[in-house]
């Protein structure tokens, strides 16, 4: 009787041990050759959920309850390390600071695994973008404006040709894992480049990952670019010129459009006004015009910068700077920006400035 007493007991014991919490991920860590860095961070997105200084070791374990695949991130000094935890999942994680950030240890968990491979190309593209831009930081030092312009179309030129690649690898990708770490490489996508690849994958998935947070998220982020997509229909405002009289952008259709947000304080804006001033009166009689659209808060500044860049389009304002209705029907989060509209008022293109807004209308309006 005691024998099987003890029998029991040994076999609840090892039940116990055994299981694992269906409810929540774990992640254990081992950092080596970390310098002069002690914290790791746990972030979903860009945002964070936790962070810790290292133990014994260099050691870390971060646990969080779940309910569901999360897609998230390690991140220690300027290495990132993307990973999916699933509920139940005991990831074990081991990376050397010394070594190349694609090159750690990943156990315990299939779609993290799965992808490592993928991380590695947001890795390579991370690199590039940061590349570039320290290089054009360094040579802008000494140039001037006409040449700022031209190295800024250069640069942007040549990551634009990074993306377009490593959207169709996203896009790839994500056509031979119809699971969570597809949807991983989806998410990763520059909206202004891979616009119409997020909306046809959100198309896609509408039915699937209906309890994830962040797909739930991401589908209603597309929703709202659907809504500003090349080939759908500009949203029509109302708004008021210098001489306080209402316009609406519906007013005008039959040409092609330039709807140019910008400011007076606006650095970047003025320094583009040239180009636009020169290409407004060189096509103007093909069918192009302009409407600016101000985020001054102040009369004066405005009318004088119009007077003085010499801008003899259309032009409207509610003063109200970045609380003007204008900011969200176009999701505005910086300036300048633009939407070029077709005349039948659909957007046709996105944020061209310099020789790209030229070249667009040497092509359209030959």
């Amino acid at each position: 009787m005691m024998k099987q007493a003890l029998l029991v007991v040994g076999c609840l014991f090892l039940f116990l041990i055994g299981c694992k919490n269906k409810d929540e991920f774990t992640i254990s860590g081992q950092i080596e050759n970390p310098g002069n860095i002690k914290v790791v961070s746990l972030y979903e997105g860009e945002r964070k959920l936790d962070s810790m200084f290292f133990g014994d070791n260099n050691a870390f374990q971060f646990k969080r309850p779940t309910s569901q695949a999360r897609l998230l991130s390690l991140r220690v000094g300027k290495n990132r390390y993307d990973l999916i935890a699933s509920p139940g999942e005991e990831i074990v994680f081991k990376a050397d600071l010394q070594k190349d950030v694609n090159d750690y240890l990943i156990e315990g968990s299939d779609l993290s695994s799965t992808i490592k491979t993928f991380s590695k190309m947001r890795n390579r593209r991370d690199a590039v973008r940061d590349s570039l831009q320290a290089d054009f930081a360094k040579k802008s030092i000494t140039a001037d404006v006409d040449e700022i312009e031209n190295l800024r179309s250069e640069y942007k030129q040549k990551f634009t040709e990074q993306l377009q690649y490593y959207t169709k690898a996203a896009v790839d990708f994500a056509e031979k894992h119809d699971d969570i770490a597809g949807f991983y490489a989806i998410s990763t996508l520059d909206p202004e480049i891979a616009e119409s690849e997020i909306i046809a994958y959100a198309d896609k998935i509408k039915d699937k990952f209906l309890d994830n947070g962040y797909v739930t998220q991401f589908k209603e982020e597309t929703n709202k670019l659907r809504t500003l997509a090349i080939g759908q229909p500009a949203p029509d405002f109302e708004s008021f010129t210098p001489n306080n009289k209402s316009i609406k952008l519906s007013d005008f259709k039959g040409k092609y459009v330039l709807l140019d947000f910008w400011a007076s304080w606006c650095m970047p804006c003025r320094q583009e006004n040239p180009n636009i001033v020169k290409l407004y009166h060189q096509y103007k009689a093909k069918g192009f015009d302009v409407f600016g659209v101000s985020l001054d808060d102040n009369p004066g500044p405005w009318m004088r910068a119009i007077a003085d860049d010499q801008l003899q389009w259309t032009h409207a304002s509610d003063l109200k700077a970045w609380g003007s209705k204008v900011v969200g029907l176009y999701r505005i989060t910086g300036i300048p920006a633009s939407y070029v509209l077709n005349p039948e008022g659909l957007i046709v293109a996105k944020n061209l400035r310099g020789k790209e807004l030229e070249d667009f209308l040497k092509k359209t309006l030959k």
